[in-house]
């Protein structure tokens, strides 16, 4: 296990709501506990296999709103029925197109194909998304000014 995987992990833990996480391999063991305010990690490693050092480390972790992972995956059954909006590009998510604007949809909205739902910055250019189906905005999965990954969900959208 390498330090990247070993950041994805931290972060991966700070999204999920988890308090704490355990990780026991036949070489490795890492635990992962997160706060309010701070992310503590401890790396012990049992025989000297790989080139990583001991890291002992604290990172700040946002706060976020987001249910633990036993209730996430409830949750994906129950919207299986809803096609979601993605994002076709990395970059910054806008939900307004000036901050003195309203927002583009908000849960209810109904929108139709071709309707700008938000809009992403990319290398300072703003590229604004459009729902490719017609429905109503029944969640939200993204804050304002959040930064987005590539076929990251954004909008939860009823069909019918």
């Amino acid at each position: 296990m390498d330090i990247k995987e070993i950041q994805n992990l931290i972060k991966f833990v700070a999204k999920s709501g988890a308090s704490e996480v355990k990780l026991e391999m036949e070489d490795i063991k890492i635990t992962i506990k997160t706060g309010s305010e701070t992310t503590e990690v401890t790396y012990t490693q049992a025989a000297p296999v790989q080139a990583i050092p001991q890291i002992s480390q604290a990172a700040p972790v946002a706060v976020t709103n987001e249910a633990p992972a036993p209730a996430a995956a409830a949750n994906a059954e129950d919207n299986s029925k809803y096609v979601t909006i993605k994002s076709p590009i990395i970059g910054t998510l806008y939900r307004k197109p000036s901050p003195d604007k309203p927002l583009f949809v908000e849960v209810g909205s109904e929108i139709k194909v071709g309707d700008t739902v938000c809009i992403i910055e990319a290398m300072k250019l703003f590229n604004e998304i459009e729902s490719e189906i017609s429905g109503t905005i029944v969640k939200v999965l993204i804050d304002d000014s959040s930064p987005v990954e590539f076929d990251q969900p954004l909008f939860l959208v009823d069909p019918s």
